[in-house]
């Protein structure tokens, strides 16, 4: 698989990686331990070196990823997470502990070294910005960090641009993790500049809209106890029932191409910009197979332009939560 470079750090990475995060988290029961090893370990032998996790996602999530990749040691790309501690129920709603302090930052990155049995970890993200806490700590402390032999490289996910630059001007950024995708588009606005600009890599979670753009689920999916998608407004039937004409689109591309629509997608995104590194999620081998199949797919500057400009007349709707 051909490699991609997050920014000017010098980063380099299978151009799609794997999200392991549905592994452990908000899509149900955990899944197989030994299933999951097997399935990390098939990714490497595809050709894919990148892949993300998060100690939110649960220490079992971590520690997967460590043990799987164990015999790679200094072959993949480990990208964790650190900035929120926990969660708590505040007004009935499940909500995010933040804490991005330095000492509390520093005892979560010892934490994800033991769990993921390394010595530095490639690329560590805040995973929430702090708001008790300005861009500049933080990036000091990252700075340090990387000086210690820690980490080797930084990012944010879900950052104000603002707090992108702050930090960026204290500790260069080598990429920014949001959500990216046919029916997710907000990083076209302005955050992609701001990317171009400061050199700055773009890690595309949920690159398939949570699975919603594969075409595999309808409005009569049931989905399993404790999956998030049963509470996700994409997934109500009526948003469904609206987006029909997106899901048709992309099908009818995929057919002409001979490829599936979850293909057509992540060649989409691949083609929008060449700093894109998608992260599909699976836990399923087939899907994992079919997922980086899309390294294959080329789509050349007309279909691009002429799949643009249908996509920017179709009514989407983007609710997501």
């Amino acid at each position: 698989m051909n490699k991609r470079k997050l920014g000017n750090s010098g980063l380099e990475v299978s151009q799609i990686g794997l999200g392991c995060m549905g592994m452990d988290h908000a899509y149900g029961p955990s899944a197989d331990r030994q299933e999951m090893i097997k399935l990390i370990q098939r990714a490497v032998e595809l050709g894919c070196d990148f892949f993300d996790t998060a100690v939110v996602y649960g220490h079992a999530n971590e520690e997967i990823v460590g043990e799987a990749l164990k015999p790679y040691k200094g072959k993949v790309v480990i990208a964790t997470k650190f900035g929120i501690t926990g969660t708590e129920q505040k007004k009935g709603k499940l909500i995010h502990v933040l804490d991005s302090r330095p000492e509390s930052i520093r005892k979560q990155l010892e934490g994800s070294l033991r769990r993921l049995k390394v010595d530095c970890v490639d690329l560590y993200y805040q995973h929430r910005i702090d708001p008790k806490v300005e861009p500049e700590i933080v990036a000091g402390i990252v700075k340090q960090l990387i000086s210690e032999g820690k980490i080797k490289h930084w990012g944010l996910s879900n950052a104000p641009i603002d707090y992108m630059r702050r930090a960026h001007a204290v500790c260069p950024v080598t990429a920014i993790e949001n959500q990216y995708s046919m029916m997710w588009r907000e990083p076209e606005k302005e955050l992609f500049n701001v990317c171009e600009e400061l050199e700055i890599g773009f890690v595309a979670y949920s690159p398939l809209g949570n699975g919603f753009l594969s075409g595999k689920y309808s409005k009569d999916t049931k989905y399993q106890e404790g999956d998030f998608r049963n509470f996700m407004g994409r997934f109500k039937p009526e948003v469904i029932d609206r987006n029909q004409a997106l899901l048709d689109f992309i099908a009818e591309i995929a057919e002409g191409k001979n490829v599936t629509s979850a293909q057509t997608v992540l060649a989409w995104e691949l083609a929008q910009k060449p700093y894109i590194v998608p992260i599909p999620g699976t836990t399923k081998l087939h899907r994992l197979e079919e997922n980086l199949g899309a390294a294959n797919v080329r789509l050349t500057k007309e279909e691009l332009a002429s799949i643009n400009e249908a996509l920017s007349k179709i009514d989407i709707d983007e609710t997501h939560f």
